[in-house]
């Protein structure tokens, strides 16, 4: 089948679920539902597009899969760029996109009633380590997918870029990600309107959760109350609220994270590292009455962790080993009271 589309470029319940369940992401988003890698093309004016990164003006372009009958699935579609520190032409060059697809012509396919879908892209040509931080941080959500429902979904997808202004080809790896909405529906919660939150507004099992994945994949580039201006609460977490009103705080772009170890990650100048892989623990002090339950939850989905790295193909040796040697890292940590103490309790904030 062929139909022509634009391209456009928590605080969760502390519950014991071992994965995102494909009973709640639903037919509707079956997209989400597979873990098998999508392999798609894009063509457009993409070298224009990577060049001028405007965060309002789309471009037209073209994307297709092949559907599971066999047939090529083509859709008229439009793009933009977006992202902050990965837009940056000084830092990746090639940016984070944005896919606008018009759900009157995905209707009956994979993408059936996805609209706008955030892809996490390679930072930089010509190199399979930006590959390998792809599928790095693509790990990354599916580890905490693990904990909790209350998580973004994601697909790997294997993707050719077809550059129509530069008679060029690119094959790479990205990130489809869950859209806001998509989620929000998913989890029977609605997105406020907020540039800022209170850490008494946030469920407290959840934040606990969430505080310990950050130190688990050793990121601090995040916030769970408030984000830079102009922004959407918060900064690389996002707020959702149910009807009792207790907020859930969802974490997203873990590319600074050291268990991804990205080629373009930075310390986080605040903290005065060294490496990306040194862990913060930031933690709320008022939770860590819970850190023993939360611990013990990170305990029982080990094997879970491991079995992702064991499973995903695209992992090279040497990139599943040093994710391997960073998440025995954590353990070692969490196992030893005293560690547990030095590094958790006593650095919470």
């Amino acid at each position: 089948m062929c139909s022509r589309i634009r391209f456009a470029a928590i605080v969760a319940l502390f519950i014991p679920v071992s994965a995102i369940n494909a009973q709640n992401i639903k037919d509707y988003d079956r997209l989400f539902t597979g873990h098998d890698t999508l392999e798609v093309e894009i063509q457009g004016p993409l070298w224009a597009l990577a060049k001028e990164r405007s965060d309002v003006g789309e471009v037209d372009a073209i994307f297709r899969y092949t559907a599971q009958d066999g047939n090529l699935v083509e859709f008229d579609i439009a793009l933009r760029t977006r992202g902050n520190l990965r837009r940056n032409p000084a830092i990746c060059n090639f940016p984070p996109l944005r896919i606008n697809f018009k759900k009157s012509q995905t209707k009956d396919t994979l993408f059936d009633k996805q609209d706008k879908l955030k892809l996490v892209t390679h930072c930089k040509d010509g190199s399979q380590d930006y590959v390998q931080d792809v599928i790095s941080e693509y790990l990354a959500y599916r580890m905490f997918n693990q904990l909790t429902d209350y998580s973004f979904a994601v697909r790997l997808v294997k993707i050719r870029y077809v550059y129509e202004d530069k008679n060029r080809t690119v094959d790479s790896y990205g990130i489809l990600l869950e859209h806001d909405n998509r989620l929000a529906k998913r989890i029977e919660a609605s997105k406020p309107d907020a540039d800022k939150t209170t850490i008494s507004s946030l469920r407290r099992e959840d934040l606990n959760l969430v505080s310990v994945f950050q130190y688990f994949i050793g990121n601090t580039d995040f916030s769970p109350r408030s984000s830079f201006p102009g922004e959407g609460c918060c900064h690389n977490q996002a707020l959702f609220v149910p009807a009792d009103g207790l907020r859930y705080t969802i974490p997203y772009d873990f590319d600074q994270a050291g268990l991804v170890n990205a080629q373009h990650a930075k310390p986080n100048p605040r903290f005065g590292f060294r490496s990306v892989r040194t862990r913060l623990y930031r933690g709320r002090c008022i939770n860590n009455d819970l850190l023993p339950d939360t611990l013990e939850k990170f305990r029982a989905h080990r094997a879970d962790f491991e079995a992702l790295l064991d499973n995903q193909s695209e992992l090279t040796k040497t990139t599943r080993g040093n994710m391997r040697k960073y998440i025995n890292g954590f353990y070692k940590i969490i196992d030893d009271p005293r560690a547990v103490d030095k590094h958790l309790l006593t650095k919470c904030i």
